[in-house]
């Protein structure tokens, strides 16, 4: 397998690594104290092209694909985690909607996000459903040609700044996963409104929120896919986005990593930069292996959703994409933090940040334990080819 570069791929990982280098990181530590979505950052990746990374040419985007996405939130990780949200989520709110949506909803929801017209969210978990998403209690009742949706979803990404919202009910609730219907859910919808901001450990340039919907009037034409039919729906959607998670940690891993062997160059001890003694060495190897197998885990996730592939006989691949790289960036920030010693639990430094942003990977798009899950269900299965 080559996971070569092309002279295209390499454009936009190239452009993506200057704008994080010369946007991006002198704002950082601002987004993260603040807590402000960056709109500034925000009109520089529509300027550029970032935002339609993932969309076919005829819908306004360039064609690059779920690699190409995945390459720019490589880069853009390295530096501030939040912003490698920004473009992870033209993914996670509009990949249900170019893999089942009508060609009306893909030119208006598709293509205005890739043009970055409008923004879009993802709607699944709630308070009682996570992990369980089967569990849902968002429901949906068909009123004439409309539906009222009633229920309310929490930790939305990018919920306060959105136009539209991927919507997961039940409409049929004695059904369990046989019962889902998703929608989009325009902002201004009555009946819907964007509840409280939450108080996160990271991310903080990204904020999450709840979503409110009050018997929420939507026209059955904003159904994705078929009625009762949402579950494969949705899981298209977390399974397709789920390399691009994996390409936030590989990012985060690699820009935590490099910041501290960086200061171990400088810093001394015992009359010798730091990086020369042998533990700090080991602390560096490790990492550096874990970024290079999750390099190659993240590439091949990316390839497979390309291919068209973000079903159940392919997603244990992608699985083991998003929990090894989610994880290995955590191991990353813990070894850099450790490095710096005092300095790196210190507000000065990047690494505490890198840490608390880090830590969010292992939860999002199906926790470490979900995808381990689905993984061994696999193997027990015979879905990798062992034999």
């Amino acid at each position: 397998m080559d996971f070569r570069l092309s002279d295209e791929q390499e454009l936009i990982r190239q452009t993506a690594a200057r704008i994080a280098r010369e946007v991006v990181a002198p704002r950082a530590a601002q987004l993260d104290e603040t807590g402000e979505y960056p709109e500034d950052i925000y009109q520089v990746f529509k300027e550029t092209g970032l935002l339609g990374l993932n969309f076919p040419e005829e819908y306004g985007g360039s064609g690059a694909g779920t690699l190409g996405l995945g390459l720019a939130v490589e880069e853009i990780a390295k530096v501030e985690n939040a912003c490698a949200l920004m473009l992870l989520l033209t993914k996670l709110s509009t990949s249900a909607i170019m893999y089942a949506g009508t060609e009306e909803q893909k030119r208006k929801y598709g293509e205005g996000t890739a043009t970055g017209a409008i923004r879009g969210a993802f709607a699944l978990t709630e308070p009682g459903a996570g992990s369980d998403s089967a569990n849902i209690q968002t429901r949906a009742v068909q009123d004439g040609d409309h539906y009222r949706i009633t229920g309310t979803k929490q930790w939305i990404s990018g919920g306060t700044v959105a136009d539209f919202f991927l919507v997961a009910t039940k409409t049929r609730p004695e059904a369990g996963s046989k019962g889902f219907t998703v929608f989009i859910v325009d902002r201004d919808t009555p009946g819907f409104r964007v509840g409280k901001t939450d108080r996160k450990m990271g991310v903080h340039g990204v904020p999450t929120c709840e979503l409110i919907f009050d018997e929420a009037r939507v026209p059955a034409s904003q159904i994705v896919g078929k009625v009762h039919e949402g579950f494969k729906v949705i899981m298209w959607n977390l399974n397709s986005v789920r390399p691009i998670v994996a390409a936030r940690g590989l990012g985060t891993a690699e820009g935590a990593i490099q910041y501290a062997v960086d200061y171990a160059r400088q810093r001394q001890t015992f009359g010798k930069p730091i990086i020369e003694h042998q533990m700090i060495q080991q602390m560096i190897a490790d990492v550096a292996m874990r970024i290079e197998a999750s390099r190659w885990l993240t590439y091949h996730a990316c390839q497979i959703v390309d291919e068209g592939h973000a079903t159940r006989e392919y997603a244990h691949y992608l699985s083991m994409a998003k929990a090894f790289a989610s994880e290995t960036a955590v191991e990353a920030a813990d070894k850099a933090l450790q490095m710096l010693g005092g300095n790196g639990y210190m507000m000065d430094h990047p690494t505490e940040r890198f840490y608390r942003d880090a830590r969010q990977l292992m939860i999002v798009e199906g926790s470490s334990q979900i995808q381990r899950l689905l993984i061994a269900r696999a193997v027990a299965d015979d879905l990798l080819n062992w034999r």
